[in-house]
């Protein structure tokens, strides 16, 4: 257990992830008092009016340009910046002995993820990887409801994360349509949420088969009268064999109208099944063993996973406390010298599934991952 008595934070990036983790990181010591005690230390990003004025939104003391001078100064480096900018800053920081949490996918290429996990398992630092959804409560529920056999044994995983922001041929560039920038589209962006679901709830993808598609080869780019190419996949669907003989089934799309965050899994077996959508994220639907249908479970009271910290059974939390609560498991686990999960390991399985659908889609075959796994 670490004798500092607050855990000094820098973060690179202050748009998306860079808001969603700083407001996790003020709520922490509201709702969660025994979490460990938190500065806000240095924010980190290249535009240095913007970055003034988000540390001063954010509640940062410092501001930087530069990650290498911030790795020096921190506890822990919060990498949220786009995927091309993972590997550079996270390898520098493990190399530290500065603790990591970077944002998913873990790199644009197998090859850099690779990288990734072997600087941080040769370090004394810990690394984990920022898969969001494990900590929603009704799926640790449903972690819970599985590991106890109360589904029985597990036949099949059904998952599917559905977007339309890109149904617009003329919604413009941004790195996300770039393979280089982004390593993969809705395959990387959505779909390894899916699939790192799928390894904590049931288990390791042992053989893919998969397609991707792109519907629109090029946009408009922001403030240029010219067009860049879409380099990544807009939508991609797989069949999988994960272990113990589950059959898998993926899919993510951000070409599907009408869809704005609709992450949905299945999970059937031998005594029972159930079902999860994220835009009905307090929810869990059972089914257990009969023939009466499913059963919703409202899963607020305080005896369900963190519920105990926040508002009265029936009064739901929303999609920014579940930030809070990955904040809260990896803070703690570097204040008690633990393992935490999902890890740089966990994050590179992830990330060979994701190489081995592309592979798939490329070669039209199925691919093993014992294949790809090095």
């Amino acid at each position: 257990m670490s004798t500092k008595d607050t855990i000094d934070i820098g973060v690179l990036g202050y748009r998306f992830m860079g808001r969603a983790h700083s407001n996790a990181l003020a709520r922490l010591p509201m709702f969660f008092p025994e979490a460990p005690k938190t500065v806000r230390h240095t924010l980190i990003g290249r535009d240095e009016e913007a970055l003034t004025e988000a540390a001063e939104q954010f509640g940062f003391a410092n501001t930087t340009t530069d990650w290498n001078e911030a790795i020096e100064k921190v506890d822990i480096l919060y990498n949220l910046g786009p995927n091309h900018i993972h590997p550079e800053p996270s390898i520098a920081a493990v190399e530290a002995d500065t603790h990591v949490f970077c944002e998913k996918p873990m790199a644009p290429t197998l090859k850099q993820a690779k990288e990734m996990r072997e600087a941080a398992a040769d370090s004394n630092a810990l690394a984990g990887c920022a898969f969001n959804y494990r900590f929603v409560p009704a799926l640790q529920y449903a972690k819970e409801l599985i590991d106890d056999g109360e589904l029985g044994e597990i036949h099949h995983f059904r998952g599917r994360y559905l977007q339309d922001w890109l149904v617009d041929p003329d919604a413009p560039w941004s790195w996300r349509n770039s393979r280089e920038l982004a390593g993969s589209g809705a395959l990387g962006d959505l779909g390894a949420h899916t699939l790192d679901l799928a390894q904590f709830l049931v288990g390791n993808v042992e053989r893919v088969s998969g397609h991707l598609q792109t519907f629109v080869d090029e946009r408009p780019v922001p403030d240029e009268d010219d067009t860049r190419p879409v380099t990544v996949d807009d939508a991609y669907s797989a069949q999988a064999e994960l272990e113990g003989g589950v059959m898998g089934t993926f899919e993510a799309s951000r070409f599907a109208t009408g869809h704005k965050n609709d992450h949905t899994i299945e999970i059937h077996g031998s005594e029972g099944s159930l079902k999860f959508s994220l835009e009905r994220m307090n929810e869990l639907k059972i089914l257990r063993g009969d023939d009466r249908g499913y059963e919703t479970v409202l899963v607020t009271d305080e005896s369900d996973p963190y519920i105990d910290h926040w508002w009265p059974p029936g009064h739901v939390i929303s999609w920014e406390h579940i930030f809070v609560h990955e904040n809260y498991e990896f803070l703690t686990a570097i204040r008690e010298g633990k393992e935490f999960s999902p890890s740089f390991e966990d994050a590179y399985q992830v990330q060979c599934v994701l190489d081995a659908i592309h592979q798939s889609s490329k070669q039209n075959q199925w691919i093993k991952l014992d294949d790809i796994i090095r």
